[in-house]
């Protein structure tokens, strides 16, 4: 005789979906690496800001910047979102709400055309920020929806690994993306505008800082510029050639 089936709860679940850290279901589910634990990535974050530890098993998990150690589970993210009806929309709205209170009215800076590697095309008339030959990916869906950020990519003046300076200014440097662009995008977007060959290597900084490649624009608007008492609008981020200290 077959078994008969038990239908299971949202609640059998809730030990490994709620965050350790805030007690709720895991928003952003982010893990870190060293020990594999899984916290809401603004919880681990803000934990972060003042230890070095794991907040669940205690282990270090880097001696100077824990933030390097995490990792979205977008996969997790899924299942979550899946198991409990209503979670995505309402965090959708709150961070919708969340970024029109928190980012200013246009401040007359141009905005580019950046849908060649991801970033959405917000109808500026200052440029492509894609290749050189003019062509438009209007029609696409580049993270429209997205809550969108303004940042300003300014060039150090560094030696490269070359011994000399290769990489310039862009010709413009404003450009407005959603906040879920990574670092890496940004780099491969400089490397395409700046023309460097595939093994030039970039580093991109904020506030001096060497900001991981798969860090969003809104993870380091939150951790790096928002949180370190910068008012300025839009968010700076440097890049420079990468320097081998081997």
């Amino acid at each position: 005789m077959a078994a008969t089936g038990r239908k299971h709860l949202v609640r059998d679940f809730n030990h490994f979906i709620t965050c350790y850290l805030c007690r709720g279901y895991l928003i952003k589910p982010t893990t870190v690496t060293e020990c594999l634990h899984t916290f809401c990535k603004s919880c681990i974050v803000q934990h972060f800001e003042e230890s070095n530890d794991c907040p669940k098993c205690g282990i270090q998990v880097h001696e100077t910047n824990p933030l390097e150690m995490l990792r979205l589970d977008n996969t997790l993210e899924e299942i979550i979102f899946k198991l409990v009806p209503g979670l995505r929309e309402k965090e959708e709205q709150q961070e919708l709400e969340f970024w029109k209170k928190n980012q200013p009215k246009a401040n007359g800076q141009e905005n580019l055309r950046c849908a060649r590697i991801g970033l959405p095309d917000v109808g500026g008339d200052d440029g492509d920020c894609g290749g050189d030959d003019g062509d438009d990916a209007g029609d696409d869906d580049y993270h429209r929806s997205d809550p969108q950020i303004a940042i300003c990519l300014d060039c150090l003046r560094n030696t490269g690994q070359s011994g000399e300076s290769t990489v310039t200014d862009l010709m413009k440097r404003f450009i407005r993306c959603s906040s879920r662009v990574t670092v890496g995008t940004i780099k491969k977007f400089l490397s395409l505008k700046l023309k460097l060959p595939s093994s030039y290597e970039l580093d991109v900084l904020c506030n001096g800082e060497i900001m991981g490649r798969d860090h969003t624009l809104e993870f380091i608007y939150m951790t790096r510029w928002r949180l370190h008492g910068e008012n300025t609008y839009p968010m700076v981020l440097e890049y420079r050639p990468r320097i081998d200290f081997g």
